[in-house]
């Protein structure tokens, strides 16, 4: 294989691991989770801490979303990536809605997220994600009207 049809399969194989988040998460599949991070992923999530370190504290969010959610939904959009042998990452944009746990329904809002994989055994895996959402320098308050 060429480095060229090399790269192309190894895209294409992150792709199908976006896939497999959205998957997971409209399953609430934790363990299907736990397969996609690195077991030292950092993430700098949306909700505080400022980081949480380790697949624990990265599945103890999801789980967090799957109490919050009665039936979870997410979407990526204008995912881009930059992919080299062994380190990838990714930006794109998401947003997690559905039907909440009193039965409310909610749109969501967009994101802004950002990947950084790490091949391990040929295979790829997150071991950084970053989500924020815009902020207003005046109010200090979050946009969370935006869309892609």
């Amino acid at each position: 294989m060429t480095t060229l049809e090399q790269h192309e399969a190894d895209e294409a194989a992150i792709r199908q691991h976006v896939d497999g988040i959205i998957a997971s998460l409209r399953t609430k599949d934790l363990e299907a989770m736990r397969r996609l991070y690195a077991p030292d992923v950092v993430s700098f999530d949306i909700e505080p801490p400022l980081q949480h370190v380790g697949i624990e504290a990265k599945l103890a969010n999801w789980a967090r979303v799957f109490e919050i959610f009665q039936q979870v939904d997410y979407e990526v959009r204008d995912l881009t990536l930059a992919v080299d042998d062994h380190v990838a990452f990714g930006h794109g944009f998401g947003r997690l809605s559905g039907t909440l746990a009193d039965g409310a329904t909610t749109p969501g809002m967009w994101v802004r997220a950002t990947y950084g994989f790490r091949k391990v055994d040929g295979g790829w895996v997150i071991a950084h994600d970053q989500v924020s959402v815009p902020f207003d320098v005046r109010t200090g308050r979050g946009v969370a009207d935006l869309e892609p």
